[in-house]
């Protein structure tokens, strides 16, 4: 038995060292891409959503962006996807944390250079754009396909004059009055916490801010800070209703963008040092990861009719609003979500000049059955943020697919969620 040990050994120590030689090399690569993505950061106002790493790399930052232009930029970025390939194998998807942090690397990059032809003027269509910025495909849908489901939400709100008309006026008596908004936005987040941290262990000093703002794009944003703390923003340009209570409460903090920043800091950062985690690129596939997790922790969390029953209990008593409309309330919800493909398809047509701006807001009033001002600021978004869009449906469902194929148990679905959030996850991986 003995001779055969000693080859073993052998091996093992081989095997050690090359494991060892792939990290220190990636390291280095690492601290090329940290800078990479500060300098275009430097090129392009919100490119980067949040950066908690060594101030001099920034500040370097500050200085390349003076000497580079964007032509540099997208050859260093293919150079330095090069040497991260390498430490990628034939293709399959390998379990190894060398390879999981190179194939992650691969996938940041190839969206960096989709993000600097577009900053060159390059028009690229939708679904190219999205798979290059954010790593997936596309299917955009023909808009008639919807309309079964629009009779079934007619069904639910008879009357006279459009559709969109009637739901908004439905919708308006569950409007948060703003002198109740900061109470019923604290138990929300605060319902979210609690469930979210009986399954998840975060930080015990992770903690954030909530403001409320005007004049966005967007109706809540998370700032992540560093040091495990965020400062969330909520929008008050249009009224608040009471089910965004806690789709904001778990999208925005938990088990949504907070912890997930929260538990990239401290499980990819801090624990492995792996540094290229401290920088988040907006456009790219970090996004549909995190988009996606943040709006199924909404129904992870509040499985079944868990988050009708939380609002009828608490939140409609601490707004003063009437809960027995709510169960009709909760099904318009459910059901309007299958008009969420309709967005992919507006905004594609929109943003490449097939129809003006009037037509798109038609069109989201009819297939979305929002309100004029809703579908206005629909298109503020698209007109900032393009494809991005496609981030929060198809991305909720890749992830809901993908923690679901735990099986029906909630323990073992928090599990595959933590797992998602805690590790170099791509769109591939789901």
């Amino acid at each position: 038995m003995q001779k055969y040990l000693l080859p073993l050994v052998g091996l093992l120590a081989v095997g050690c060292a090359q494991e060892s030689d792939s990290s220190a090399a990636l390291d280095e690569i690492a601290q090329d891409y940290l800078l990479l993505q500060l300098t275009i950061g430097e090129t392009e106002a919100g490119y980067i959503d949040a950066y908690y790493g060594p101030e001099d790399v920034q500040q370097r930052a500050v200085a390349e962006a003076q000497e580079q232009t964007l032509t540099d930029l997208s050859r260093r970025s293919e150079e330095l996807s090069q040497r991260a390939q390498e430490f990628v194998d034939d293709g399959s998807e390998g379990d190894s944390d060398n390879e999981r942090r190179a194939r992650f690397l691969v996938a940041q990059l190839t969206a960096a250079r989709t993000r600097l032809r577009m900053m060159q003027g390059e028009e690229i269509p939708f679904v190219e754009e999205a798979k290059g910025l954010f790593g997936v495909n596309v299917e955009l849908i023909d808009l008639e396909t919807l309309d079964p489901v629009i009779v079934e939400i007619d069904a639910l709100v008879p009357g006279e004059g459009p559709l969109w008309r009637r739901l908004d006026n439905f919708d308006s008596q569950f409007n948060i009055p703003s002198e109740r908004l900061g109470s019923v936005m604290d138990a929300a987040i605060a319902e979210c916490k609690r469930r979210t941290i009986a399954h998840i262990g975060l930080p015990d000093d992770e903690s954030f801010t909530l403001e409320f703002v005007t004049d966005k794009p967007w109706g809540g944003y998370n700032y992540y800070q560093g040091g495990y703390r965020s400062k969330i923003e909520i929008n008050t340009d249009l009224p608040i209703r009471l089910n965004r209570a806690v789709d904001l409460g778990c999208h925005e903090g938990y088990p949504g963008h907070h912890a997930f920043n929260a538990l990239h800091k401290k499980n990819l950062v801090d624990d492995k040092g792996w540094i290229e985690f401290s920088v988040y690129p907006l456009y790219s596939p970090q996004s549909l990861i995190a988009e996606g997790s943040a709006n199924y922790g909404i129904d992870l969390a509040f499985p079944g009719d868990e988050q009708l029953d939380f609002e009828t209990k608490v939140l409609a008593p601490l707004a003063g609003l009437p809960a027995e409309k709510l169960e009709t309330y909760a099904k318009l919800r459910a059901a309007r979500r299958a008009l969420g493909p309709a967005l992919y398809t507006i905004s594609a047509s929109y943003l490449a000049d097939e129809i003006d701006a009037e037509t798109a807001k038609l069109q989201l009033q009819k297939y979305l059955l929002v309100s004029p001002e809703r579908a206005q600021q629909s298109l503020r978004f698209s007109d900032t943020y393009r494809s991005y869009v496609i981030n929060y449906g198809l991305g909720r469902d890749m992830v809901q697919a993908s923690v679901e194929s735990a099986g029906p148990d909630q323990d073992a679905r928090w599990e595959r969620m933590e797992k998602l959030l805690s590790e170099p996850t791509l769109p591939t991986d789901l």
